[in-house]
């Protein structure tokens, strides 16, 4: 659906400038209170512009916080783009508020406002910071929108507690919605709309098993090249893709099919496009001094309760408008430290004389709690590189509130282990199993995100080493099999599930021609089934936070190249053991320590013929017997940890093998 802006030609009567009228009523006395507390949470229901009638006529209320304005107006496609046509009035009560009432103008209509700033005199033309519309980028102006939608998820809304619960598999897709698939027969590399995606994608996720998808920002943004990290249109999103309604579409059709929807949502820093947030009313508004070092971005003022009302209003929005099941806090790291990529000389320290943002992490705290007291059942995860201690710990508990934390360590050490040859990684196991030291530290995800695979970093096959293509695929199958089986929710790029050959490029579309190669589509079977595996296998999620449901088995055998270890039910007592061959040679009849007597069956094998390997399997069931005093701590050489029952298979070069206890 495209909404055309009128022609400047067409015949509209433009009065030479209107005082707008103001509803008493629209402004509650609680509201105005909240606002100037700084605890009004549902801002976007009062600010911005919303459908009204005032005495018996049809129109549009409009309300803008410009609190260094000498005056503002409404220009838009209903009064010729005048500047100075529709005059709003400054509130009386030192909230910053101008507030008025436009007849006729309805959903539909575009807009901007005009603000001639009382510090410098200096004029601009600003899209409004609460539009749930906008026009497509390069064109900057706002729209009127209604929010209305018939919503199908109600079964969804009533379980989604179970879904995102600690204790639930979460296996989540992450996608960029330009660039997930462009329309094959376009002429002009178009996007698929909302709608599109919505038989398209929301099929494909259900089918390769994923739990949830997290999309990167969806909000407006300026430009494309950012991937939506730069937004402005915080409360619209991207009508690259279709309206608000085909966008409620999309969440509507992935609860349908029982999947939850995140979103990645940027607090920390917007663009400084004249037409957006930046010098709102000519002066530091929603900005402190100073750009962003590493993106030249501005960056918001959390010690303003405006701005931490404009935010945590926003948060709330996207779940109670979208139905959004969480949030994605991206650069969580550059808010809570003041030297963040800064050197001496170049930060103040905190009243404390310390570095860490003692504002941004009252805002963190708000926000978290915010969200707990209205929506318990969604999840906030944060993107922190750092060793911040407790992230993902109640606010109440002394930690930032955040439910889960992305692992970058794990994802540093892992993709530097993976990326050796075999033949040296003896000499660096402890880069693969060093995070074990502090993986229930926090509420882990495993990222393996579009970060890694962009900015010449190589995609996933092409990190990997080996003389031909089988070896560099066995190891990306050894890789996902260990992710899997390693405690921690789960997330993977688009494009990674089957090993796509190039970097991403968000101007292209994921290489799916590569499916009609076998290994390609060997990955792609084996994501399936690992995301099936670790749905179904409640000793491989259900304590993904619970070191009591983590044991070593061998924590690196240098020699010999295994790693195992065993993940277990807290409720059912099922065991599962995920053995790891790091090296490019095959183990037949190894003893390995198994924990528990009793017959072991074969779930997963990574060198599976399915999924492209050299079908070295272990079919039947495997019977755990009992070591001798010499051999307990010791069999061929591999340490059992005092473990007095073993199993003995067939291990293949560079894989990972599960087998589950069956009695």
């Amino acid at each position: 659906m495209k909404i055309m802006a009128p022609s400047k030609s067409d015949p509209v009567q433009v009065p030479q400038q209107i005082t707008l009228a103001v509803d008493p009523n629209y402004f509650k006395p609680e509201d105005i209170h909240l606002i100037r507390q700084g605890k009004h949470y549902r801002l976007y229901n009062l600010l911005g512009a919303h459908p009204w009638n005032w005495q018996g006529q049809a129109g549009t209320y409009f309300a803008v916080w410009v609190p260094n304005a000498k005056s503002v107006s409404v220009l838009g496609d209903f009064n010729q783009w005048r500047l100075e046509s529709h005059v709003l009035n400054l509130r009386s009560d030192q909230s910053g508020i101008w507030e008025g009432f436009i007849p006729h103008v309805q959903s539909g209509n575009f807009y901007k406002y005009h603000i001639q700033s009382n510090q410098n005199g200096s004029k601009m033309e600003k899209s409004d910071p609460f539009a749930f519309y906008n026009e497509t980028p390069p064109k900057t102006a706002s729209a009127v929108w209604d929010l209305g939608y018939q919503w199908n998820d109600e079964k969804w809304m009533r379980h989604r507690q179970k879904v995102n619960a600690a204790n639930a598999p979460i296996s989540i897709y992450e996608v960029h919605l330009g660039s997930w698939h462009k329309l094959p027969d376009s002429q002009n590399n178009e996007f698929r709309s909302y709608r599109e995606l919505a038989d398209s994608l929301v099929s494909y996720v259900k089918n390769m098993g994923y739990t949830h998808v997290e999309l990167m920002p969806v909000m407006e943004h300026p430009f494309y090249g950012s991937w939506g990290y730069q937004t402005l249109g915080y409360y619209s999103p991207s009508t690259r893709y279709g309206t608000p309604q085909d966008f409620m579409c999309l969440v509507d059709s992935f609860h349908q099919a029982g999947i939850g929807v995140l979103l990645d949502w940027v607090p920390s820093h917007f663009p400084s496009d004249e037409h957006g947030l930046a010098r709102f009313d000519g002066t530091n508004l929603y900005e402190v001094n100073g750009a962003h070092p590493d993106w030249n971005t501005s960056i918001f003022n959390n010690g303003r309760w405006e701005v931490i009302d404009f935010l945590i209003s926003n948060a709330l929005f996207w779940m109670d408008k979208y139905h959004v099941d969480g949030l994605r806090v991206d650069a969580v790291a550059s808010m809570l430290y003041l030297d963040y990529s800064r050197k001496e000389g170049q930060w103040t320290p905190n009243i404390y004389g310390g570095r860490e943002n003692l504002e941004s992490i009252e805002f963190l705290h708000k926000l978290n709690n915010a969200i707990k007291e209205y929506y318990p059942d969604v999840k906030v995860i944060a993107e922190e590189s750092t060793s911040w201690p407790q992230v993902s710990k109640p606010v109440s508990d002394g930690g930032l509130g955040f439910d889960m934390k992305w692992n970058m360590g794990w994802m540093h050490d892992t993709l530097y282990f993976f990326g050796r040859e075999d033949i040296h990684r003896q000499y660096h196991m402890g880069e693969l199993t060093f995070s074990l030291y502090y993986a229930f530290h926090e509420n882990f995800v495993l990222s393996l995100s579009h970060d890694e695979v962009v900015h010449g970093k190589s995609s996933l096959i092409g990190k990997m080493p080996g003389a031909n293509d089988d070896e560099k695929f066995a190891n990306l199958r050894c890789l996902f099999g260990y992710m899997y089986g390693y405690p921690g929710k789960k997330l993977l790029f688009m494009g990674q599930e089957f090993a796509q050959r190039s970097e991403w490029d968000h101007d292209g579309s994921l290489q799916w021609d590569l499916l009609q190669y076998g290994p390609h589509k060997g990955v792609q079977e084996l994501i399936r089934d690992l995301n099936f595996t670790y749905r179904h296998e409640k000793a491989l999620h259900e304590s993904d936070f619970i070191p009591q449901g983590f044991y070593w088995v061998d924590t690196g055998n240098c020699k010999d190249g295994i790693v195992a270890f065993i993940r277990r039910s807290l409720s059912t007592n099922e065991k599962i053991l995920i053995i790891c061959n790091l090296k490019n040679i095959v183990w037949r009849d190894y003893t390995i320590g198994a924990l528990q007597g009793g017959a072991w069956g074969e779930i997963f094998n990574s060198d599976d013929r399915q999924y492209g390997g050299s079908g070295l399997t272990n079919p039947g069931v495997k019977q755990a017997l009992r070591l001798s005093d010499e051999q307990t701590g010791f069999s061929n050489g591999v340490s059992h940890h005092k473990i007095d029952q073993a199993i003995t298979v067939n291990i293949p070069p560079l894989s990972t093998l599960m087998f589950k206890n069956i009695s």
